[in-house]
Parts: C-alpha cells; structure tokens; sequence
C-alpha cells in the first residue's frame, strides 16, 4: 500500500522534537532522569499517536469499504519502493522516539526499548487498521520492513552506540504522475508522497566515524541510494483498458551526502533543526546505474 501516511507521520513526529521550547535550556537534554519531562512525553507521545490513529481511520480509513481482518500478500509490488519506503518511516519514527527520551534523561537501555520501538508499533497498528479494509490488507512483507527499520536503529546503538548510517529521502518530480494523479498524486506536495518514481531511499554512511583518525570532516557522508521509474500501478497491468507500456526499472546511485546532526555548534535549537532536516539527502553530483546496465551522471541529483 502506499506509504503516503508514513511519510507524513515521519516528519510529524520528528518536527515534534524541535517545537518543545523555544529556550536553550529547556532543550538541552538532562544529564539524568527528569521526570517532568518523561512524563510530559509520555503524555504527549501516547496522545499524538492515538489522535493519529483516530485522525487516520476517519480521514483516510473511512473512504473505503471494511471487511473481515485479512492479509495481503503485496511484496512485488511497486518495485519494493513501498517496502523501502517503510524501513525508512519505521527508521525514523524510532528515531525521533528514541531522542525525546534521550531529552528526557531516560536511561540508554529505555531508549532503546521504548523510543527506538516507537516506528514499529506504530506502524504495526496502522497495518492492523490495513487488514480490516477492503482496498488493502494486513501485509507480512511490510511488517518485516518495518522490523527492518527498528532493527537498523536498534543494531547501531547495540553496535557502535551511535547511527554511523541513517536512512534518507529525496524527490524530484516525474512525467508519471501527470497520467495517473489519483494515485501517483497531483501537485508537488502529493506527488513527494504518492508518485514512487520520484522517490529515492538512501543509505547515508558517515565516513568519519568509520576512520576516526583521519582528517575527514566529521559531517561527511558517502550515500547509497535506491530507486524506481516506468511504474503508474504497483505490478505491470491494464489501468482502464490501457496497458501499460512503460519500461519499470530500479535504478541504484552513488552520491556524497551531509550529516547535519554532525555538524558542530553549541546552540541545541540549530542541534535540534539539524535532527529534523537531517531525514532529507542534501543534492550532490550523482552516479546512477539501472538494471539494465545504462551508466547516468547527475550534476546535482534530487
């Protein structure tokens, strides 16, 4: 199913920990449990994901027949950009959970288990509310991409104690969309949500924290990306009678990117800001190679 409401989620939540006070310190995280804070985000956490979900079963939910609770099995849909697309929003929510916890003095482990969770049991949730509707169904494959996101922040901080390698996103806009607005969305906003074309997931690995020793600057990042093109329904079909005849293709890339949570400052509202933008890929020169083995370089890659 489209990931159209995760994305959303994902920026929400994350934006979330930037707008707690406009003061220094009362964004300075505390050296040890302060419970006024947890409490406070418990408070809000347990209200923000309750009203999501509410918000989600009358504005999205609503609009489609309900059925029986049954599964769908939608793992060759898309490309896998879908699937993708959910590591990433699982990734990110536990993020943004973990370091509101963080912020509040919790213990590294409660991070962990509380915070870094919070993508995975969300989304699990929504994939509940997925398999009783008719349009879609409870998807194992997108259960496993979820638990794929969790576990990448999860393994880092077990590992290293530290996210050497974050997931991000980037868009541009395609000539797909236009023929299909209904699903692929229409205008910019829509189409960064719906249009999977455009879309890329990257891997943003911090080449400094790998060679702690060199002169590498510290916000350098070498990023992998994955993407797909040629598709206006999920598998290769007939939409209205038409087929469909565009060529669909994954396309991989190699690009430098920017770790802004790594850039120094002592202001923790530029910290925090850095922590929101840092979802976005920040556009470099980019080399991309397709399955079908045609060799592109991108001056600046979006």
């Amino acid at each position: 199913m489209c990931n159209i409401k995760h994305i959303c989620i994902v920026f929400f939540v994350t934006i979330s920990t930037v707008a707690q006070s406009k003061f220094e310190s009362f964004l300075t995280p505390s050296d040890t449990l302060n419970l006024p804070r947890r409490n406070a985000v418990i408070i809000s956490e347990s209200s923000t994901m309750g009203l999501s979900l509410l918000g989600l079963n009358q504005l999205w939910y609503a609009d489609y027949p309900r059925s029986k609770f049954h599964t769908l099995n939608d793992a060759d849909e898309w490309l896998q950009m879908d699937k993708v697309g959910h590591v990433f929003s699982s990734y990110q929510i536990g993020r943004a959970g973990a370091n509101i916890l963080n912020w509040s003095g919790v213990s590294k482990k409660n991070q962990l288990v509380y915070g870094s969770t919070l993508g995975f049991t969300f989304l699990t949730a929504v994939e509940v509310f997925d398999g009783f509707s008719e349009e879609w169904g409870f998807s194992w494959s997108d259960m496993a991409a979820n638990a794929a996101g969790t576990g990448l922040y999860v393994g880092q901080e077990l590992l290293w104690e530290e996210q050497r390698i974050t997931l991000k996103y980037s868009f541009h806009q395609t000539k797909y969309a236009p023929q299909r607005p209904d699903k692929l969305g229409e205008g910019f906003i829509e189409e960064m949500l719906k249009d999977y074309n455009g879309q890329t997931y990257w891997l943003s690995a911090n080449v400094h924290s790998f060679f702690k020793e060199s002169q590498i600057p510290k916000w350098l990042n070498v990023a992998i990306g994955y993407g797909a093109d040629g598709m206006l329904t999920g598998k290769s079909e007939t939409v209205n009678n038409l087929i469909i005849s565009h060529q669909r293709k994954r396309q991989f890339y190699l690009s430098l990117d920017v770790d802004l949570s790594r850039i120094e400052t002592k202001s923790h509202v530029l910290k925090s800001i850095f922590e929101v933008f840092n979802v976005i890929k920040v556009p470099f020169p980019t080399v991309e190679l397709d399955d079908r083995g045609v060799l592109k370089v991108h001056p600046v890659y979006f």
